[in-house]
């Protein structure tokens, strides 16, 4: 029985943690502690080395995929919250129905204002800011200034 075997696995997850995953250093750092405990009288195979580079490689290039996706997912929500609030600035003086936040009950009133209220676009009527998502009509055209 190899009891040294079983305790370097049970040292490897403790060292990966409750989640089981291998960050790239970790998995960089556990390469190189492998290749210095190896015996010079049975190196590792070439063929097992390679493939851990290689799947050192993918976890890199997997990571750099997902830092990007997340960027670009940020982007777009910045993208969709710029054109709601174009749209919303198209609003600006007309009278439109709401329902209020806090009875549910349509309300009636005039845009004075669109802003920014915690990422989300809020128009600002009867002195209120009222969520865009509550919106529920515009009446007509613009009243005469």
């Amino acid at each position: 029985m190899d009891i040294t075997g079983i305790s370097s696995n049970s040292n490897l997850q403790s060292a990966l943690g409750t989640s089981g995953s291998v960050s790239g250093d970790q998995f960089l750092s556990l390469l190189i502690t492998q290749l210095r405990s190896q015996s010079p009288l049975d190196p590792m195979d070439n063929t097992q080395f390679l493939a851990q580079l290689a799947q050192f490689s993918s976890l890199d290039q997997i990571q750099s995929l997902n830092s990007r996706m997340d960027l670009l997912s940020s982007m777009e929500q910045e993208s969709v919250t710029l054109q709601q609030l174009g749209q919303a600035s198209n609003l600006i003086g007309h009278t439109i129905d709401y329902s209020d936040l806090t009875t549910g009950e349509t309300r009636t009133g005039v845009v004075s204002s669109v802003s920014l209220d915690q990422g989300f676009v809020a128009l600002e009527v009867n002195g209120e800011n009222v969520p865009l998502g509550l919106l529920l009509s515009v009446h007509g055209e613009q009243p005469a200034q």
